[in-house]
């Protein structure tokens, strides 16, 4: 079945691939340039008018905006009113900013919902790579223990037989001194 094994050849390649991009690239990136690189005009003016809408700026703005309405209608009563009690016209432009303001909401929710994949995916990344490092550490530290070993076998080795040497000529100086 060749076909099925050009299909794994391919797949092992890509992993391969991108094993290799993943350790020689630098994993942590910023995700916020990633984010803004990526938002037209649109995206970034929803993301102002959200955080504009969710502001304390906002809510005094609009509150005294909505007061100043009410206290302006209410007190031209002797005058010509251009928005009477009900304060229809209020009540429309209220009920339109709403209208408006939740999808612009949403859409900057979304927004912030790929940011936190992105971040997540990338802390994924720079875990997977300081996991890969470890264990290279760990390689090259085997690889140390064991020329250390062995050096420290080969030095154990000479003076073995230095001391083995000695100790033949030893019991050789001390035979004679015996006869």
């Amino acid at each position: 079945r060749p076909s099925v094994a050009i299909a794994m050849l391919s797949e092992i390649g890509g992993r391969l691939r991108a094993t290799n991009e993943l350790i020689t690239s630098l994993a942590s990136k910023n995700v916020n340039e990633e984010i803004e690189e990526q938002l037209k005009f649109g995206d970034r003016l929803a993301d102002k008018i959200a955080e504009f809408g969710g502001s304390w700026r906002f809510i005094i703005a609009f509150t005294l905006l909505l007061f100043g309405w009410m206290a302006l209608n209410s007190i031209q009563l002797w005058l010509r009113p251009f928005d009477e009690f009900p304060f229809i016209f209020l009540n429309l432009m209220l009920s339109t900013i709403a209208a408006l303001q939740a999808p612009v909401i949403m859409m900057s929710q979304n927004r912030a919902g790929k940011k936190d994949r992105l971040r997540a995916e990338l802390d994924y990344q720079v875990n997977l790579k300081s996991e890969l490092m470890l264990q290279q550490l760990h390689a090259k530290l085997d690889e140390v223990r064991a020329a250390e070993l062995q050096t420290l076998q080969e030095t154990i080795q000479v003076e073995l037989s230095i001391i083995r040497k000695r100790l033949e000529e030893f019991d050789a100086s001390a035979g004679k001194k015996v006869q």
